[in-house]
């Protein structure tokens, strides 16, 4: 039987349309199958009290070479990140503590434990090509070893460990330092190419995009037209080295070759027939969400500016770890997000709405006074509540893993080839590395 479609991509997100495009302008017949009733994956723009709120991904950094190429060809525009003023750092102990530049008001010895800590983790991330990380020297030990025994093991001073792991566990991968590997740190360093990029909130959070960042998928889908389908939710595939018939809906759809652009975690959703390899299954099960609530209060006016506050704050020990002025361009109104991961995130997980309410503001109240207490509104992002996400903002693996399992993500099966952020490696877990790896698999279906 001829296949219908060269190509069938399911997942709507920036992977599998960037995949679907590069793979439409090459002549190849493509579909894409979306479960949601919305493109853009992780990504997503709300409205709440006619205001437009990024409840996911949102922000653009220097290095991010594919995903600047790609909006300069979309014609999408950007912004700055308002980042004018001082910046605050709450300690264990007193109050919040005004500093200008990128280091934290701590003691000396502090700062020169920190210091030498982000050498040697830039040594490290120098060392590793993170499209390969298993290959480093010394990966295996270091994969071995948790990123608390490491920090340990190389910083005697507590608060400069607790900084500089609130910046890879609970701030970028979501998860306490006990649960991810020293390998797995240097790998979210190395991804922005080092760990000195990944703490410099001006260069890791340097941009937004005009209307939000999901206006890249929403362009790539405009683009593709009716080879867009939502609502189709993709339940079993059955594949040979000749092709695959894919099911969705009841109807059968033959295709040359298979995209399957979801998070690792969410490969298990579709039924296979013959069953993946069992290394595959495996490697995913044995990759996970952390755990993580970006929450976003407006008020009538930024009223931290006029303290001469940028609006950004870190506190290591407070509910909010790491805060910011996410203001839009244009409105009269100021906005803080910030974001509750790993064992607070559970704290906050059993409450009901109102008391998170009342929790998160009586932490960015800490930073700003009570002021903070009274937003105009009030909006958490919950990806972990939703059943086709299940976290954010990427999954990562537990000490051993990448050794073990991240090569095999990376292989195709047959006619499957699989895909997202979170087994990139420059760009891991963030939109560039969605248009990296759907790039990349686009190349590999291109003669």
């Amino acid at each position: 039987m001829e296949p219908q479609y060269d190509v069938i991509v399911i997942g709507a997100g920036v992977t599998g349309l960037t995949a679907a495009y590069r793979l439409e302008q090459a002549g190849r017949s493509v579909l894409v199958l979306e479960a949601r009733d919305r493109v853009g994956g992780r990504l997503s723009t709300e409205t709440h009290d006619g205001v437009a709120f990024e409840v996911g991904g949102q922000w653009v950094s220097p290095d991010q070479d594919a995903l600047i190429g790609l909006l300069d060809e979309l014609g999408l525009g950007t912004y700055p990140r308002h980042r004018d003023g001082a910046s605050l750092y709450v300690p264990r102990d007193g109050g919040p503590r005004r500093f200008e530049g990128p280091d934290i008001p701590v003691s000396p010895g502090t700062a020169a434990a920190m210091a030498h800590v982000t050498e040697l983790l830039d040594d490290l991330a120098h060392r590793m090509d993170p499209e390969r990380p298993w290959e480093m020297p010394g990966a295996a030990e270091l994969d071995r070893t948790t990123f608390a025994a490491w920090l340990e093991a190389n910083c005697a001073d507590e608060e400069a460990r607790d900084n500089i792991g609130l910046y890879i566990g609970p701030a970028m991968l979501t998860k306490p330092v006990h649960q991810i590997s020293a390998l797995q740190a240097v790998l979210m360093a190395a991804s922005a190419g080092t760990f000195s990029n990944l703490v410099d909130a001006d260069f890791i959070l340097d941009r937004r995009v005009v209307g939000g960042l999901q206006s890249v998928p929403l362009a790539l889908a405009e683009r593709l037209g009716d080879r867009v389908r939502l609502g189709a939710d993709v339940t079993g595939i059955t594949w040979s080295e000749d092709g695959a018939v894919v099911v969705v809906d009841g109807a059968a759809l033959t295709t040359s070759n298979v995209v399957v652009a979801v998070p690792p975690t969410h490969v298990q959703r579709v039924r296979f027939t013959p069953s993946l390899p069992p290394l595959h299954t495996q490697a995913r099960m044995h990759q996970s969400f952390g755990f993580v609530l970006k929450v976003q209060a407006r008020y009538a006016a930024p009223f931290w500016r006029d303290g001469g506050l940028s609006g950004t704050g870190f506190a290591p020990y407070e509910l909010v770890h790491e805060i910011y002025d996410n203001t839009l361009d244009g409105d009269a109104g100021g906005t803080l997000v910030g974001f509750v991961s790993d064992v607070h995130a559970d704290e906050l997980a059993v409450l009901d709405t109102d008391e998170r309410r009342s929790r998160v503001l009586a932490s960015l109240a800490v930073y700003f006074g009570d002021e903070a207490l009274e937003p105009v509104s009030y909006v958490e992002s919950q990806w972990h509540t939703e059943a086709l996400t299940g976290g954010a903002y990427g999954t990562s693996f537990g000490p051993g893993g990448i050794t073990r399992f991240m090569p095999t993500l990376k292989q195709s099966v047959g006619p499957l080839h699989f895909g997202s952020s979170d087994v990139a490696g420059l760009g891991f877990q963030h939109v560039d590395g969605a248009v990296r790896v759907g790039t990349q698999i686009a190349g590999r279906l291109i003669p």
